[in-house]
Order: C-alpha cells, then sequence, then structure tokens
C-alpha cells in the first residue's frame, strides 16, 4: 500500500505541474451556504449586500448554470459529497444519515483525509437533523473530519430574544423571523466563522481540506437587527407573476395552501428577512477570506461557495424549496483555484454539484475511491466559454410520484411519475426563464419534447 503521505506529495506535484501557481501544498475550502439562491449582488441583483461573496465571485469564476440534484438538504449535500446522484444512493429525505445508508463509500472529505490532508468539518457540511423540540441531532461524520464544530450548541440566549413573528400565526413553526439582539457572535453561524479563523490559523501550515457551512439563510430567519436595518420593508420588491401562466401541475409544489393566507405585509417581512439572513452570512465570509488574506493562503487554496439548493421568495407563489422549477433546481456557485486560466471571468456552462467531487480530486491528483458520476470541471476553469454538459439533472419525491428534470441550454423539461403519468412541464428559457407557460401539449413542441424525454431517460437509468 502506497504510504499517504507519499501520495499526498505525489498529489502535490500533480497539482503544481497543472496550475503552476505555488510551490506550496493545495488546499481546499469548500463553502456550503443552506438555501441560498442566485440573488446576490454578483449575480445582478444590486439590493442584496453581499460583498464578500461577489468579491470570491470576481477573484474566481462565477457560475451562471450550476444545479443541485435535489432541492432538499440532505439528499442534495449526500449526492455531492459522494459525487453520485441520490437516485443512485437512494437519499432522498432528510431523516436518512449518510452513513446508514453508505457506511463503507469514501465521502470528499474522507479522501482527503485518507491522503494526509488534515479535514475540519465546521457547521453544516453533512446535513444536520433538526427536530422542532429539543437539541439538534448531528449528522457529522467521523470518518471524513479530523475536527468537527458547529456554533449551534454555543450560540448565546441574547441571540434568542428580540423582534419578530411567525408569519403563518404558528401554522408552519419554521416560518418565522427574529431580528435579534446581540451582535454575530451570539449566534451560531457567527461562532462557525470564528471557528473557522481559529483552524486557519493554527493549521494553514499543513495541507488541509475545510468544509465550511453556514446555516442562514436557513429557517427560521435569524440575524442581529443590524442586518434587518439594512433592509427597509417598504424597498422590498415583490415577485411579478404574469398573468397568463399556465395552469399549474398539481405535483409542481408540495402544498398549494402553505402560503395561501400571505399578504403583502408577510411577503414582505419575509423576503426581508430572508435578505437580512443572506447579508449576515455574507459577514461571517468576509472574516473567513480576511484570515486568508493575512495568512496569505489564495496562491495555494481551492475554494468553492455553493447554496446546497435553491430557494423561492414568491416565485409561482411558493416560499421554500423542494420544487423543481429552475429557482430551486439552480443554485449560486462560484470557485477559485490558483493559476486557473479562465479564474476573473463568469460562466454559462451548465454544471452539476455532482461534478465538484471529481473537480477537486482532480486538481488534487488524487483517485477516485469508487466510480463518480459527475465529470471535472477543469476545462471549464480554464475556457470558461465551453457550454459544459449536455444536461443536468434535477429530482424530488412526493410520497410514491418521483419528478425527474433535465434542464438543457435552452429547455426544462420534466415528468412526474412513471413516463409523465402524473404531469408533464416543458419550458423554454430563452422566452421564459421564469418557467410559467408549459409548452408540452403544443402541437410543434413533440419534437424536442421526445428528445428531452430521451436524454431525460439517460440521466436516470435506474428508473428504466
Amino acid at each position: 500500500m502506497t504510504h499517504p503521505f507519499k501520495t499526498l506529495f505525489l498529489a502535490c506535484l500533480a497539482f503544481q505541474a497543472v496550475v503552476g501557481a505555488s510551490t506550496k501544498p493545495i488546499n481546499v475550502m469548500f463553502i456550503v451556504v443552506d438555501d441560498l439562491r442566485s440573488e446576490l449582488g454578483c449575480y445582478g441583483v444590486k439590493e442584496v449586500i453581499s460583498p464578500n461573496i461577489d468579491r470570491l465571485a470576481n477573484k474566481g469564476m462565477l457560475c451562471h448554470n450550476a444545479y443541485a440534484q435535489y432541492p432538499v438538504c440532505n439528499p442534495s449535500r449526500s449526492s455531492f459529497l459522494s459525487g453520485k446522484r441520490p437516485d443512485e444512493i437512494g437519499i432522498v429525505t432528510n431523516t436518512v444519515p449518510f452513513r446508514k445508508v453508505l457506511p463503507e463509500l469514501v465521502s470528499l472529505p474522507q479522501l482527503f483525509r485518507q491522503n494526509g490532508y488534515f479535514t475540519a468539518g465546521i457547521g453544516k457540511i453533512f446535513h444536520l437533523a433538526e427536530p422542532r423540540s429539543g437539541k439538534p441531532v448531528f449528522f457529522e461524520d467521523p470518518l471524513s473530519w479530523e475536527y468537527f464544530y458547529d456554533g449551534m450548541l454555543d450560540a448565546s440566549k441574547l441571540g434568542r430574544t428580540g423582534e419578530g413573528r411567525n408569519l403563518t400565526h404558528g401554522k408552519l413553526p419554521w416560518c418565522t423571523w427574529l431580528a435579534a439582539k446581540g451582535d454575530d457572535d451570539d449566534q451560531p453561524d457567527g461562532l462557525n466563522a470564528a471557528a473557522a479563523v481559529r483552524i486557519l490559523e493554527e493549521h494553514h501550515d499543513k495541507p488541509f481540506f475545510m468544509g465550511l457551512g453556514f446555516h442562514k439563510p436557513h429557517d427560521p430567519f435569524i440575524a442581529p437587527q443590524k442586518y434587518f436595518d439594512l433592509y427597509p420593508l417598504d424597498q422590498i420588491r415583490l415577485a411579478e407573476e404574469p398573468a397568463d401562466r399556465s395552469e399549474q401541475i398539481p405535483f409542481a409544489l408540495p402544498n398549494h395552501t402553505d402560503f395561501a393566507s400571505f399578504t403583502d405585509k408577510e411577503r414582505r417581512e419575509f423576503k426581508r428577512a430572508y435578505q437580512a439572513c443572506v447579508s449576515f452570512t455574507d459577514a461571517q465570509l468576509g472574516k473567513v477570506f480576511a484570515a486568508m488574506d493575512r495568512l496569505k493562503l489564495w496562491e495555494n487554496t481551492i475554494v468553492v461557495l455553493i447554496g446546497d439548493h435553491g430557494y423561492h421568495l414568491g416565485e409561482h407563489e411558493w416560499w421554500n424549496k423542494v420544487t423543481v422549477y429552475e429557482r430551486c433546481a439552480s443554485a449560486p456557485m462560484m470557485v477559485w483555484v490558483p493559476g486557473a486560466k479562465g479564474m476573473g471571468e463568469p460562466t454559462h456552462a451548465l454544471i452539476e454539484f455532482v461534478d465538484i467531487y471529481p473537480t477537486l480530486i482532480d486538481y488534487a491528483g488524487l483517485k477516485a475511491p469508487h466510480r463518480l458520476t459527475g465529470e471535472s470541471l477543469r476545462p471549464v476553469m480554464d475556457h470558461p466559454k465551453l457550454k459544459g454538459k449536455k444536461a443536468a439533472y434535477t429530482q424530488v419525491n412526493r410520497g410514491k410520484v418521483v419528478g425527474r428534470s433535465v434542464r438543457t441550454e435552452r429547455w426544462r423539461y420534466t415528468e412526474w411519475g412513471p413516463d409523465g403519468d402524473d404531469g408533464i412541464e416543458l419550458y423554454d428559457h430563452s422566452k421564459d426563464p421564469g418557467e410559467y407557460h408549459n409548452l408540452s401539449s403544443k402541437p410543434d413542441a413533440a419534437e424536442v419534447t421526445k428528445e428531452l424525454t430521451q436524454l431525460l431517460q439517460q440521466g436516470f437509468p435506474l428508473n428504466k
């Protein structure tokens, strides 16, 4: 068996030969922001205050067409941490721990650990189950992390007080906002940022893989008051829904009545609270990036930042995740690779989150421990004008009915149930980026529907 430190040495030589950026070993900073959608300054939404995320996007490569494989936390994370699709690994709910289903599989951070890296998991990388009562149940993976910490159990009582309310009069306990008293370090994510800075200071002299997961803007929408103050309630802009939209497929949303009682007041409060949490998380990232500046880590650290999936803020009258509409299947992604030729440029290449695992081990010169479904993004990192993959796939389960969706450069095609027996959706993104006009029943869509059906079957071979 090859000694792990010899493997690490060879991997570092491979990275230096490819990137040519530094004589130091390559590190990885993998940042996952819970429920973060592509509504940020770097994506052209100037009312959202996100200077630190924008900095990374401008420094590295901003990805405009990156897609999660499942629009829920645990299935999405289990997918990109294993390099396999949700239907391949059988994790499609938030209640099943990664290791219960995949006891022998080598996760992304675990592979780096096996090859001599110091691995630190901070916050929510693997899913953390959060029951409505009692203490959180942590799904952290001891095989992956040499060090693990989450600030959820250490946040102060002061940070759980302040002005706020439940927007559904208690019907949906999670649908709550709080402009909290105290400062950043009274919140779990403030403590997570401080822990990340400390670990960087203590372990930057040897190769590391850090998984840094921020809980916000995931509900409940809690952040210090100063972040709410950035967004005056009367200036919050609501989604505009076209009057001529198609009738919605019954399975398109989990529950059509969840937000039926919302007035514009509730809608603005919800969106304001979500945006306040985005800016709060952005500020925590600023502290981590400042530490990287101070320690001169950018020259030998790959940084990947993603939202684990997208989120609705009123589009299709929905205020949550769990859909395969574009707003939920797509998510923000930006990548910094020292020395890669495409840094500083955006890309519209089609990317899937299952591509993250093969990309990082490609740059580190590590061998895949099992068959990976995704593809390395190294060509795109050097040539951002490449189109990327032919298709990106997302799925969601509604009990026994499964929605399987394929996104190409122009189209999104979704089948609900076997062969679309429970509904079919077809959207033309060249004319309808909001996906409001379902073309599946149009006679002139027959040919493209046939092509997309075949493409869908290629992406979900286990279901045929």
